[in-house]
């Protein structure tokens, strides 16, 4: 064929066959059999791909109202009076004027880590941008306390990193936290994970130094049974224990948010 007619002749477009359509192809006027088991899979993996669109469907739409209903209950709170908010970026924040000025006797952040995928598990609904873990160890969390302790909230495939950070800083690991969600019914308030069902959060405790003034012992309890509210809002009792570890103490929450502020905190992050 000269480069003209191949020029002229359009170029045939194939169009994917349909289900019924592959079911009505005789196997005997077909030279090659694995031609029809790839456009049989072709057809499973479309059927797939409808499931996950149909799925994550259902999320956004589970996601924006749980936003909306977050965004109302925001326009109508109102701060405490004694809180101390500063919304600004954790990662450009001044935190060498701040050391200066006070050093923390107990440290409480939820950092925003990043997952072992991009994609959230199901059922699980991402509402902050994600940091990987270069980001958060550059946080100069060693320079804002001498003697105290540290709260940090880790998820399942964080721990061993959350340890290594704990050693880089110069804390010492002490205690852990386990809150137990549940429902307005006081249910086991069920999430979805990667193999198990996951119902709890942990808050791992760690202790730079010696003791705080005035910080006693045996106090509280290490697993919290608690109602899951906001997004990220983490138990009204972890503060409450803190406040009773450690009596008129200096407080600091890194990666805070609205719902969490409180009396005497110093509430640091970009969504206050």
């Amino acid at each position: 064929m000269s480069d003209s007619s191949r020029e002229s002749s359009p170029l045939r477009e194939v169009t994917p066959l349909s289900l019924s359509e592959i079911e009505e192809i005789n196997e005997e006027a077909v030279s090659d059999k694995t031609i029809k088991a790839l456009l049989q899979k072709e057809i499973d993996l479309k059927l797939e791909i409808e499931a996950v669109e149909s799925e994550i469907t259902v999320l956004e739409k589970s996601l924006n109202k749980d936003n909306e209903e977050e965004e109302q209950d925001l326009e109508e709170f109102e701060a405490p009076e004694w809180c101390v908010p500063i919304k600004a970026n954790v990662m450009t924040y001044d935190w060498d004027s701040l050391a200066k000025e006070v050093q923390f006797d107990v440290i409480v952040t939820d950092p925003p880590w990043q997952l072992a995928t991009h994609a959230p598990t199901r059922g699980v609904a991402i509402a902050y941008q994600q940091l990987p873990d270069v980001c958060i160890e550059d946080i100069p969390i060693p320079k804002l306390q001498t003697n105290g302790f540290l709260f940090i909230w880790v998820i399942n495939n964080k721990y061993a990193k959350a340890f290594e950070l704990m050693e880089k800083w110069g804390y010492t690991y002490v205690d852990d936290i386990t809150w137990v969600k549940q429902t307005v019914n006081r249910r086991m308030a069920k999430g979805h994970g990667y193999y198990l069902q996951h119902a709890k959060e942990t808050c791992l405790v760690a202790r730079k130094g010696n003791d705080p003034i005035n910080c006693r012992h045996s106090v509280g309890s290490d697993v919290i049974f608690s109602e899951r509210r906001g997004q990220s809002q983490k138990p009204e009792e972890l503060y409450e224990m803190i406040e009773e570890l450690v009596p008129n103490g200096k407080y600091l929450e890194i990666f805070g948010r609205k719902n969490n502020l409180r009396d005497y905190w110093v509430t640091i992050g970009n969504e206050l």
